[in-house]
């Protein structure tokens, strides 16, 4: 079973004991839900969603908080001479 879930504007396809990483998402008690399921599949069929599938939603748990590497940008200018 799996689902395809939109997370901040992206879409990921998710499934019991996935890890994702995602954009930062404001929580409580590091519990989400997720109500824009685009689609679930289970054994008995496929649900897809117009645009969304009623009834259903994803939970997740955040495990950690990771931040990227500093990106140096810098603008250089031609020496005109």
């Amino acid at each position: 079973m799996y689902a395809i879930v939109e997370i901040g504007g992206h879409q990921y396809k998710v499934a019991e004991k996935d890890v994702l990483f995602v954009d930062k998402q404001t929580a409580e008690d590091n519990k989400l839900t997720f109500d824009k399921v685009l689609l679930v599949k289970e054994d008995s069929g496929v649900k897809i969603g117009t645009p969304v599938v009623e009834g259903a939603e994803v939970s997740a748990t955040i495990l950690d908080t990771v931040k990227a590497d500093k990106v140096l940008v810098f603008k250089k200018k031609r020496r005109k001479g």
